[in-house]
């Protein structure tokens, strides 16, 4: 027969091993259900499409926004770029590509420094005075000048309503579609400049 300190005793390990299992057992079904199974987890956190494996685009130079003779060759590396491809008479969808893109790099505030935007023009280069009117700070690139035609070749070759993230490596790495909510996009940037330490 139990003593009353006894019961006391089975009282609380039994209390102990109840709130064991409330911590344990969850953490041991996760490791089973992620190591164990084939089940992951179907929600993906980026709006954007992933270009994977991320492609390596070859360095550019090109005059600086404040139309400084000396060339500047920091442009897709060692900051994050968006970058639009299109004709250079800019269309309707040219122009709500170039505005989403402002627009969103204004959105991000302090971080707004890190992102730059490339024009990357596929024909009929362009009327660069008004584009740096309507878009200052932006860089336009000839594509059809063969210094530079290997970066048009880096890219998918379907670009229509497209825009494209380049990391502070030079890699391309994500594709947004401009048809679609550009909240998307400035949700991804914010992520990723907020995870990022280089950039």
């Amino acid at each position: 027969m139990s003593t009353p300190e006894q019961r006391v005793r089975m009282r609380h390990l039994r209390t102990l091993a109840v709130l064991g299992s409330l911590f344990l057992v969850p953490l041991a079904a996760s490791f089973w259900m992620y190591y164990g199974t084939d089940w992951r987890p179907a929600r993906q956190v980026n709006h954007g499409e992933l270009i994977s494996p991320a492609r390596p685009l070859p360095s550019i130079s090109l005059p600086s926004a404040a139309s400084v003779p000396q060339p500047r060759t920091v442009l897709l590396r060692g900051r994050w770029t968006l970058v639009y491809l299109g004709d250079g008479r800019c269309d309707d969808r040219c122009h709500e590509a170039l505005y989403v893109m402002r627009q969103t790099r204004l959105s991000l505030n302090k971080d707004m420094t890190r992102v730059e935007r490339l024009f990357l023009v596929t024909a009929d280069c362009c009327d660069r005075e008004f584009l740096q009117r309507e878009y200052p700070g932006l860089f336009v690139i000839d594509a059809k000048v063969p210094a530079d035609a290997a970066l048009l070749a880096a890219f998918p070759p379907d670009t229509a309503d497209s825009l494209y993230v380049v990391d502070p490596l030079g890699n391309l790495m994500m594709r947004y579609d401009i048809r679609q909510n550009p909240h998307g996009l400035l949700e991804d940037l914010q992520r990723l400049l907020r995870l990022s330490h280089i950039g």
